[in-house]
């Protein structure tokens, strides 16, 4: 596989400074998620689990745990916030996005980026057919153009086509628009979004 423009090099210079420089100034966001999640759920602080990386390299991924410890390893990202196996406190972690920081220790080692496509399971990847490859081209993201166009809201084919499209179109300019929506999401919740999303042009079409 080929990378598809010479915007990555930056994007990878941009990754490690501002994963390192959230690493530090959160810090403090990090010891209540972990206090947060011991106290208030039996279980570990972290959910971890393999997934498929930039040219289907596997990697383990982390996130602090919202759901019951003895519930099955699905992929986290895809049950809905109302689920009844989501903790209290998960749930606010979930609402404001805290369940993903322990993701910037995957970006400053290189095997995620702040921006890209979710990363998803080792048997996923295996299935996917020559255009679903190209997400695997960049690597994936913490955020990126899916998550904040709808994200479980979108089905498969719409999360693939948005993907692709960031693939072949990562830039700067891209690239802090994700960022902006991302806050946007965060400040006004991402169910509301997805009922944005459900009565925008795009719903059902899955483009850019």
């Amino acid at each position: 596989m080929q990378r598809p423009n010479a915007y990555l090099p930056i994007k990878r210079l941009m990754d490690v400074v501002f994963s390192a420089l959230a690493i530090v100034l959160l810090a403090p966001v990090f010891a209540l998620a972990i206090v947060g999640t011991k106290l208030t759920s039996p279980g570990p602080v972290f959910f971890r689990q393999v997934r498929g990386g930039r040219n289907g390299r596997e990697f383990g991924v982390s996130k602090f745990r919202t759901m019951r410890s003895d519930r099955r390893p699905d992929p986290a990202e895809l049950v809905p916030l109302s689920h009844p196996d989501i903790t209290p406190f998960g749930r606010l972690l979930r609402r404001t996005k805290v369940d993903e920081m322990p993701q910037l220790f995957s970006v400053l080692v290189g095997d995620m980026s702040l921006i890209g496509p979710r990363p998803t399971l080792p048997d996923q990847v295996a299935r996917y057919d020559d255009f679903q490859r190209q997400r695997l081209l960049v690597r994936p993201g913490i955020t990126g153009l899916a998550q904040v166009n709808g994200n479980t809201a979108l089905n498969w084919p719409e999360r693939i086509k948005y993907d692709v499209y960031y693939v072949h179109h990562c830039s700067l300019k891209l690239d802090l628009m994700i960022l902006f929506k991302t806050v946007w999401v965060i400040v006004r919740g991402e169910r509301r979004f997805a009922r944005l999303f459900e009565q925008s042009p795009y719903a059902g079409e899955g483009r850019p």
